[in-house]
């Protein structure tokens, strides 16, 4: 849930899973004084009224951040990177401040995954391929169904699997039952095993859905949040397991998707529901407004977790875009969302990324650790994709 408590401090949502180093950045993160940084970010200006008169000290006031010459540095770069950007008029998207803008790459860094489930003891349920033949709507936006919780905030714990996972669990129980929980992030944090170091090596140092999904089936389902409260956000503990979560609702497995399937991707998402997405957001931390096109297909880097909940066309520029929630609080981008280009189906261009061991899977014996892999779709949106089955309340 967003971290409002006047008595708490509020910390920097980080890409996922998190790497040891990002504790060496806590001083920085702990600078953020008590407050919201939803009320920060409205006194910010937007991007349409950023200019290069926009000051350090200001923004350092708007984010309740101690200055440091670092951080002057790092936002005079930043911010004239920025206003570069927004002034090219073919621009598909715009650049802003944020909580990001001034702060070191290390503090909002990717993680180690790999790719391969050859580990997992749950294995994936088939796609059902029939879902290929029915006609496609011309948008999609699960919000618009009541079946989307509001934006959480992972805060500086690698959990963007966590979350991903319970969003969309919680999204799924609301199309089967008609009841939208707020489920327990950290239910998954503190209790879902990775031995053998999937995505990472568990907790706020990372994991995939399918563990996730994997562990829900064991433990006889998930609580909600306000009986298994977050306590993650500061990324230096993964709270305490408990044995007997007072469960809420259950699921019975998952369905991972075609690599790279486009069209599986968007008949999934228009008719069944939302779907956990594994993605590159390397570089989605100036992102404010329109549709993003900025990743890079020559440099991928697989290292977040995101809940894709729509398609659909962009009024103004004719673009076609993919609808993702992201966890990183609602000061991020379109109110907690971003829009990723979403090309046609039978051209939607591939990537390389040449460390998988930075993506989405398994290091343990028997794992399928590829030394190259190939995500298709800005920003790999349609690599890596699955959803939880049998979401249901608990009985």
């Amino acid at each position: 849930h967003e971290h409002e408590s006047s008595g708490a401090a509020q910390f920097v949502p980080s890409p996922c899973p998190s790497t040891p180093d990002m504790k060496l950045t806590a001083a920085i993160l702990l600078s953020f004084a008590a407050g919201s940084t939803i009320a920060a970010r409205s006194k910010a200006p937007r991007a349409h009224e950023l200019t290069a008169d926009y000051s350090y000290d200001s923004w350092c006031a708007h984010f309740n951040s101690e200055p440091t010459e670092e951080g002057r540095v790092r936002f005079a770069k930043t911010l004239a990177d920025i206003l570069e950007h927004n002034a090219n008029p073919s621009a598909s998207y715009k650049r802003g401040v944020n909580q990001f803008t001034a702060l070191p790459p290390s503090s909002v860094p990717t993680g180690r995954n790999a790719a391969g489930r050859d580990l997992l003891k749950l294995k994936p349920k088939a796609f059902d391929e029939s879902l290929l033949n029915l006609e496609l709507p011309t948008s999609v936006d699960w919000r618009e169904k009541g079946v989307v919780s509001p934006v959480k905030n992972q805060g500086h714990c690698g959990s963007c699997w966590a979350f991903a996972t319970t969003a969309t669990v919680e999204s799924h129980v609301a199309i089967n039952s008609g009841n939208l929980f707020s489920l327990s992030p950290q239910q998954l944090v503190a209790c879902a095993p990775n031995d053998d170091h999937c995505g990472g090596v568990g907790g706020c140092m990372g994991s995939i859905p399918e563990l996730a999904y994997d562990y829900l089936v064991g433990a006889g389902g998930m609580a909600e949040e306000w009986s298994y409260p977050y306590v993650s956000y500061s990324g230096l503990t993964n709270g305490t397991c408990t044995d007997k979560p007072e469960v809420k609702i259950t699921i019975d497995g998952y369905v991972k998707l075609p690599e790279n399937n486009a069209t599986a991707v968007m008949a999934a998402l228009a008719h069944v529901g939302p779907l956990a997405i594994n993605i590159d957001a390397s570089i989605w931390h100036t992102y404010e407004s329109g549709i993003f096109d900025g990743c890079s297909y020559t440099e991928m880097e697989i290292d977040h977790v995101v809940e894709l909940v729509g398609y659909g066309t962009d009024e103004d520029s004719g673009l076609d875009y993919w609808l993702v929630r992201n966890s990183w609080s609602p000061t991020f981008g379109e109110n907690g969302y971003i829009r990723l280009l979403r090309d046609p189906v039978d051209a939607t261009p591939c990537g390389v990324d040449d460390q998988p061991t930075m993506g989405t899977g398994c290091e343990g014996p028997g794992g399928d650790v590829r030394s190259t892999q190939y995500p298709c779709g800005q920003c790999g949106t349609v690599f890596d994709v699955s959803y939880p089955t049998g979401a249901d309340t608990y009985v």
